[in-house]
């Protein structure tokens, strides 16, 4: 029987939802179980019934669990949620494992995890990484970050909840899943402060309170495990309680439908760098630039990324290195730098990881073109010949210049040889583009350069691309 410490755990646990939001669980937990019956019902005995519903067997709760979300989420997270369940104690309850799993369980892990404090939630997150007690083995942490992600990628998918993104026009989100887990694990300190790599890492030991610091630490932890229950379980995902922090998770994509174009980002990549952004830019992404649509040369992109505002300008080599930069202000053709602190670089592949500045210098970002006496190109960090990121004026190849770092960010060379090769080029503006774009049309490099277009009319040339450019795309239906 359940005694007055349990029902007043419970009761205390259950005043953290709002009525709605507490109907809202009592069908989730119905719908698991198979009942029709509600805890608020008014029928004294049918609630209590609910209430104290056991299901004996682990078999028969993990295969109605498994039969309810399998397609929202996958097997394995699945049984980590119901390890999760079935490790919470509760009081005048008989120590020792047990696979029964009561409401009280439920509404408490529901608790814990969408309204508890750190403590709270690690506690139940160290029984979803490990059913047993103790410590956890850094080996154990990774592949519990790889089933969190991926389980976030698939249920954004299944719930249609990637704004225009989808898993047809990004990379394959596989190599991103394990690169975002590997990102978030060496967020891990030991006890003395330092971070663990590698191999050490992966066969450290980690105890609760290490555990803890991390999850505190790493928002993106709570967020991901906030965004697999509410839309795993679907339940409180449409209440705004607390859902502002998975708000701009994903931003809307605009610009990319139906053009046949695979993205060089995944969704993990996306999520991880748009979690760096200014705020205020994390709502909307679009395709401003991309080689394989607008062709393979410096003056078409200089035409379609000048005076649009934020951009992200990212680009692979041909050994399959992914990496960029985000670029605060928009760019402009001048021989000096331009743009302030809040401009980073960052790699994708191999590795998923941002720079930020250092305060050094503010050599933030740099567009020159037709220049005799200053470099023509792209350039981002570093200084003149020796940028972090570079783009050649003469397009198609460039270099990453780091012995041993970036002076500006901090940054390693990100490609794979020094001097590269370039395979792809897309850039995407973020946040809602300058009033002054508006749908006038893309400026190209005549544009930019009056003089060019005089010497052209002088010598009796006309414009070949006049009325043909591209209006800047504004296709609501993206999202």
């Amino acid at each position: 029987k359940m005694g007055n410490a349990e029902s007043n755990a419970y009761r205390n646990h259950l005043s953290r939802f709002l009525p709605e939001e507490q109907s809202d669980i009592d069908g989730v937990f119905d719908a698991l179980t198979g009942s029709s019956g509600s805890a608020g019902s008014k029928n004294g005995k049918a609630a209590k019934k609910t209430l104290f519903l056991i299901l004996k067997l682990y078999s028969l709760l993990f295969f109605l669990l498994q039969a309810y979300v399998q397609e929202p989420l996958p097997e394995q997270m699945t049984l980590r949620l119901y390890n999760g369940m079935k490790s919470i104690e509760l009081p005048g309850k008989s120590s020792g494992p047990s696979e029964q799993i009561v409401k009280e369980q439920f509404v408490i892990f529901m608790s814990n995890l969408l309204k508890g404090n750190a403590d709270e939630k690690v506690a139940i997150i160290m029984r979803i990484i490990s059913k047993t007690e103790g410590p956890v083995k850094g080996k154990q942490i990774q592949e519990f970050a790889e089933d969190l992600i991926m389980s976030v990628v698939h249920v954004l998918n299944y719930r249609k909840e990637l704004k225009g993104w989808n898993l047809e026009n990004t990379r394959d989100s596989a190599s991103g899943v394990k690169a975002l887990a590997s990102q978030l694990v060496s967020e891990l300190k030991l006890p003395d402060g330092t971070k663990a790599a590698g191999p050490q890492l992966m066969e450290t030991n980690f105890d609760q309170s290490v555990i803890e610091d991390w999850v505190y630490r790493v928002p993106q932890i709570s967020v991901f495990l906030s965004v697999v229950i509410r839309q795993g379980l679907h339940v409180l995902h449409s209440i705004p309680d607390q859902t502002k922090d998975i708000l701009n998770l994903v931003p809307g994509c605009k610009g990319i439908k139906g053009r046949g174009l695979v993205s060089l980002f995944d969704i993990p990549s996306i999520i991880y760098i748009n979690s760096h952004l200014p705020a205020e830019l994390q709502h909307k992404w679009q395709l401003l630039f991309s080689s394989r649509i607008h062709g393979e040369s410096f003056s078409q992109l200089c035409g379609h990324i000048v005076n649009k505002g934020p951009c992200i300008v990212i680009l692979k080599d041909v050994d399959g290195y992914i990496f960029g930069g985000f670029a605060s202000h928009s760019w402009e053709m001048k021989p000096q730098f331009q743009g302030d602190n809040r401009c980073f670089l960052f790699s994708v592949f191999p590795t998923l990881a941002v720079y930020t500045y250092t305060g050094y210098n503010d050599h933030y970002m740099y567009l020159n073109h037709g220049q005799q006496t200053m470099p023509n190109g792209l350039g981002m960090g570093g200084q003149h010949e020796y940028f972090g990121l570079w783009i050649d004026g003469d397009y198609g190849k460039g270099h990453s210049k780091a012995k041993p770092r970036c002076t500006t960010y901090n940054s390693p060379q990100l490609s794979a040889k020094e001097d590269f090769t370039l395979d792809a080029m897309e850039v995407w503006a973020v946040g809602d583009l300058p009033e002054s774009t508006g749908t006038k049309g893309k400026k190209s490099i005549l544009d930019v350069d009056p003089q060019a277009q005089a010497l052209l009319e002088m010598a009796g040339k006309t414009r070949q691309s006049e009325g043909l450019r591209e209006p800047i795309e504004e296709d609501e239906d993206d999202e």
